[in-house]
């Protein structure tokens, strides 16, 4: 029996689409994802808030994520700039990054790849297949893999590195 969480995930995700937001948040309530759901509209947000800008330093409002979930298409900064500043980022580049957006371009695919996205998913058309993709997400991020312990502050250890488990739900 999985043990139970000894700290909260959390999960921040780059979505400019309030349908999509809606979608998103409704699918992971559904597969009961025990989760701290954070939305930014873009990818300079998304930046801001990882960067911990002052609109973004209440850590108790904005945690550490434990994964991203990242469009591409977004506005101010796509998904496809973010993923490369995320990932050029010594402090960041630990985060897993999900793509997760409308395109099956086999370009952008190679290209998010190429830059260091942990996965690419293209989004669900329907509710339904929404649900599945969020049970997938649950089943694999929080159930299956061990991720560090999210920390951009290194303060919490001597290296900058954690072992805690963000363990199954």
């Amino acid at each position: 029996m999985p043990a139970v969480p000894s700290r909260s995930f959390n999960v921040l995700i780059a979505e400019d689409d309030p349908d999509d937001r809606a979608l998103l948040q409704d699918a992971f309530v559904e597969v009961r994802l025990e989760a701290n759901l954070v939305f930014v509209d873009n990818g300079e947000m998304l930046l801001r808030y990882l960067h911990r800008a002052p609109e973004y330093s209440d850590r108790a409002q904005f945690p550490d994520p434990d994964l991203i979930l990242l469009d591409l298409n977004m506005p101010r900064k796509n998904g496809r700039e973010a993923l490369a500043e995320i990932k050029a980022d010594g402090q960041l580049r630990h985060i897993p990054t999900v793509v997760l957006t409308t395109s099956r371009s086999e370009d952008d695919i190679a290209s998010c790849y190429s830059a260091g996205a942990n996965s690419y998913i293209v989004k669900p058309t329907s509710f339904r297949e929404m649900v599945g993709m969020a049970q997938v997400v649950r089943r694999y991020w929080l159930e299956t893999v061990e991720l560090p312990h999210a920390h951009m502050d290194t303060a919490s250890s001597s290296n900058g590195n954690s072992t805690a488990r963000p363990d199954a739900i």
